[in-house]
């Protein structure tokens, strides 16, 4: 007998009876299920929505990859945590989270970062690859991976009122490289913390990418495959894209040029934004901050925006360099290396990418201002202008 065909047990008849009733999935489709493997690439607004519906439907090892830690600013979408999570590496809280929902799935772990080093090992073991991340590099390295092992890639990805969903498959269809061969210049694409998302929209454009991992596992009903779907929260609209195959993809086509993982940061140009490692990047809070400086820590605050950026807005004290500037101009803060060095820009994501440098050139203490002068304004000092 199978590992698909082993019977349920009388509890699980119990738990999953509603899928049991329905007789397009019914016994053999439940059975499947539970012995499928679902890997997750983030543990994030995507992520956690796909991850909770996956483990609720008896999906038997669910994989978890993300390198970050839980931070307020997560909470607002990311619905695997609470409060009392902030500073716990989200794939351990996740974990105990999912477990606790159905302990029938065996939750597998990857507290670190994704890169052409581990992927082909770690894909392997997997039935199906969930793509749940927010920037280029690990979308591009994702789709190739999953093209060399001949895997299912279900991509999601959302910004701020818009989501889009898709199934790439190079066996049966095109794959990412097909609708996007080139990435966008660096800079081109603000992330979630520089354009904002709402809330609930991870939520239904995983539900999508939950459905689309089930019917993979099971057979049922016609996949994504060669098709975008595209979501409108403000409109309310759904649209759909045919895709078709490119025979002159790099990774998928009839000639194609790239036969092994690749250099993804450096193909994109910009590093993979998505996490980092427990420790290592930390948040503060405008309230915080300001809290730290009432009493008297020593701190430096550095503001890398653009210029015209500064001249409508600042932070009184606030050091100005520009992102751009910042390697060049680095020496300027050596004097405050072993004090807590806090960044800011207008909502958080290019002094996410400060921070990181600061940190690979030995600056411990550098924080990242969790949300820029837009939280300042609104949780500190209402009399700084706010802009768009």
């Amino acid at each position: 007998m199978s590992e698909s065909e082993t019977p349920l047990r009388p509890d699980q008849f119990d738990r999953y009876r509603r899928h049991l009733t329905l007789p397009e999935l019914g016994l053999a489709g439940q059975q499947k299920l539970l012995a499928a493997s679902v890997l997750l690439i983030g543990a994030g607004g995507l992520g956690c929505p796909t991850a909770q519906y996956l483990t609720a439907a008896g999906v038997g090892t669910i994989g978890l990859v993300d390198d970050d830690v839980v931070s307020a600013s997560n909470l607002q979408r990311q619905i695997l945590y609470s409060t009392a999570d902030v500073g716990r590496p989200k794939v351990e809280v996740a974990k105990e989270r999912l477990e606790g929902l159905n302990p029938d799935v065996t939750v597998k772990t990857l507290q670190g970062r994704l890169d052409s080093s581990n992927a082909m090992e770690l894909f392997a073991d997997y039935d199906v690859i969930v793509d749940g991340t927010d920037n280029f590099p690990t979308r591009y390295l994702t789709n190739d991976a999953c093209v060399l092992l001949g895997k299912p890639n279900v991509h999601g990805s959302i910004f701020r009122f818009e989501g889009q969903a898709s199934v790439f498959d190079a066996t049966k269809g095109p794959c990412y490289r097909c609708l996007y061969p080139e990435p966008p210049p660096p800079g081109a694409v603000p992330s979630c913390a520089e354009g904002g998302v709402l809330g609930i929209l991870p939520g239904t454009i995983a539900m999508v990418q939950a459905t689309e991992t089930l019917k993979l596992l099971t057979g049922l009903g016609e996949t994504l495959i060669g098709r975008l779907l595209h979501y409108d929260a403000l409109d309310m609209a759904w649209r759909e894209f045919k895709m078709k195959k490119d025979p002159g993809c790099a990774m998928c086509g009839e000639s194609r040029t790239i036969e092994a993982l690749i250099d993804y940061e450096g193909f994109c140009g910009m590093p993979a934004r998505e996490g980092t490692a427990a420790g290592e990047l930390v948040q503060t809070s405008a309230s915080d901050y300001a809290r730290r400086r009432a009493a008297g820590e020593t701190m430096t605050l550095v503001d890398v925006r653009r210029e015209d950026e500064v001249a409508t807005a600042a932070i009184e004290g606030a050091l100005w360099i520009p992102l751009d500037e910042l390697e060049a101009r680095i020496g300027e803060l050596l004097k405050a290396k072993d004090e807590p060095i806090v960044i800011h820009c207008h909502h958080g994501g290019r002094s996410e990418k400060a921070v990181r440098l600061l940190l690979e050139r030995g600056f411990a203490t550098a924080e990242n201002l969790d949300g820029g002068i837009e939280a300042w304004s609104l949780t500190v000092d209402p009399s700084v202008p706010r802009y768009s």
